[in-house]
């Protein structure tokens, strides 16, 4: 998946158009999975990005719509409830990347 069809998607996903504000948010979680799946970062980064662009998208678009609410973890208004998963990504985006493992010698 291209940039730009990442860029799409989360232009679909969310209300924002701005691409400058997307692909921003596109780099942040990109180093999210790259240091999710690659703790130790042995890998090539934009091999495996490209592996999990469909996911990028999602977490780009996860942290658009969060915006003004960050580290939130409980919020009531007008029988409107919001509640955010701990970390930094939701386990149900995490579940989709499958870390990298090796042998230790």
């Amino acid at each position: 998946m291209t940039d730009a069809e990442k860029i799409v998607l989360v232009e679909a996903m969310t209300d924002e158009t701005d691409e400058d504000v997307i692909s921003a948010f596109l780099a942040m979680a990109g180093d999210a999975i790259y240091n999710y799946a690659d703790p130790f970062q042995t890998s090539d980064k934009t091999e495996l990005l490209s592996k999990y662009g469909g996911v990028q998208a999602k977490a780009a678009a996860y942290y658009i719509n969060k915006r003004g609410a960050d580290g939130q973890t409980t919020h009531s208004e007008n029988g409107i409830s919001r509640g955010y998963e701990s970390g930094d990504l939701p386990n149900s985006l995490l579940k989709e990347i499958t870390p990298i493992c090796g042998r230790v010698t």
